[in-house]
């Protein structure tokens, strides 16, 4: 049995206070969209571990790719060396990405794969005489990672800049687009972009945005068409474009990258989560060939960056596995179906007093409420009834693995419905 008490007393968990931390609930063993309890409990997953697991847990072809790695190699440097699942998955993420995206640097992690995109686009600069490009411009409600570069293109207000102030770099960011998805995308939508490209592009490195979907920072659903104004302005003021697709990429808002939705492509691109299926970190981080020949022809002649796990051979093999099974299978369905249960199931949640909104998009469902939950009752609340979610802030959302049946969809949905309803009726 899991020490629970050794667990309070000496394990940071993420987002979590050492002092009065939330209840933690131990996990015995994991299969398909369900997580098993010690107790006995089963509960269904309507967050794929921080939207990763998309194929479920324990799946049979990733353990498969896992078990035969294993048997060859779990680890090699590679730095100067290479191997045949980083060629394969290279290999695969070209040609599921727009073929201007066609040099690959793994990572491992998403904020990783972040801090990757900024330098590159610094470099990039660098390599061209023009050192004063340092900059990135940043939407706000947007999320990006933990790690200092990172924090430092995420919300300044509802991110962490307010504690890091000095420590981290100052960046400048453009307000959140106000045409949601579905709607077009007037002058006064992007005006305040424009502004601060005329005014900073002197300075600027890169714009970073999440496509079509501000995951942590708000769960925030926008037009396609803003994307492609913004690709024409980076284009008109010389200014690369960088999307973070950790979120969204691999099939989760109903294409495989959130980006085909407005049929648009940066100059870097961000991958990870969804990389492996969940089973262990992994990031990529995708450029134009030039990009990286700038990088490569510039001082000191390389791309300053090296992590001592990039392309880890189980992972690599694992995640070659996982898209494989994204590329010959018809996920593409299973989402449409998702999308249908997850509107069914939470749009009478429109109707509850302090509920603000309710929007669906491919297998992300969302209820946005007045104020912020309190985290420690209403996650009992949800594991009392049997399924595993995990709110933030004012959000209760779903984004369930790929294979979930529609019983288990429906019993996701039911649950959030009631627990929602008593959190702003005990209001």
């Amino acid at each position: 049995m899991i020490d629970l008490d050794f667990d309070r007393r000496h394990i940071w968990h993420p987002y979590a206070s050492m002092k009065n931390p939330l209840p933690v609930f131990p996990v015995s063993a994991a299969s398909g969209v369900r997580l098993h309890l010690e107790d006995g409990r089963e509960l269904v997953d309507g967050m794929s571990s921080w939207w990763a697991a998309v194929h479920g847990y324990n799946h049979p072809v990733l353990n498969r790719a896992a078990r035969e790695q294993l048997r060859r190699m779990s680890h090699v440097m590679f730095g100067g060396l290479t191997h045949e699942p980083a060629v394969k998955l290279a290999r695969q993420l070209v040609a599921i990405t727009p073929d201007s995206l066609d040099r690959v640097f793994f990572s491992d992690s998403g904020s990783v794969a972040v801090e990757i995109a900024i330098k590159m686009a610094v470099q990039y600069w660098g390599a061209l005489s023009r050192p004063a490009k340092k900059r990135m411009l940043a939407l706000r409600c947007g999320y990006h990672g933990d790690t200092f570069g990172a924090m430092s293109v995420s919300d300044p207000l509802t991110g962490m800049h307010s504690l890091f102030r000095g420590a981290i770099q100052e960046q400048l960011f453009a307000p959140s687009p106000e045409c949601r998805y579905g709607e077009p995308c007037r002058d006064d939508d992007i005006s305040a972009m424009v502004r601060l490209l005329e005014e900073h592009h002197h300075e600027l490195a890169a714009v970073i945005v999440e496509p079509m979907v501000q995951g942590a920072g708000g769960m925030r659903f926008y037009s396609p068409d803003w994307l492609v104004r913004l690709r024409e302005l980076c284009t008109a003021f010389g200014v690369l474009l960088v999307f973070d697709e950790i979120a969204t990429g691999f099939g989760r808002t109903g294409k495989m990258f959130a980006m085909e939705h407005a049929g648009v492509v940066p100059d870097i691109l961000c991958v990870g989560k969804a990389l492996t299926g969940g089973y262990m970190s992994l990031a990529a981080t995708l450029a134009s060939p030039e990009v990286a020949d700038a990088i490569s022809s510039g001082e000191p002649g390389l791309f300053m960056h090296g992590p001592t796990f990039m392309a880890n051979p189980l992972a690599t093999a694992v995640a070659s596995a996982s898209v494989g099974l994204l590329q010959s299978g018809d996920w593409q369905a299973s989402v449409r179906r998702i999308e249908t249960g997850l509107r069914r199931g939470l749009e009478p949640c429109r109707g509850f007093e302090g509920v603000v909104d309710v929007r669906v998009l491919g297998a992300i469902g969302v209820v946005e409420l007045e104020r912020p939950v309190d985290m420690a009752s209403i996650q009992q609340e949800f594991v009392r009834r049997g399924v595993w979610v995990r709110p933030f802030g004012r959000l209760v959302y779903l984004m369930p693995p790929f294979i979930i049946e529609d019983r288990d969809l429906d019993l996701l949905t039911a649950v959030v419905r009631e627990v929602v309803a008593g959190e702003v009726a005990g209001r």
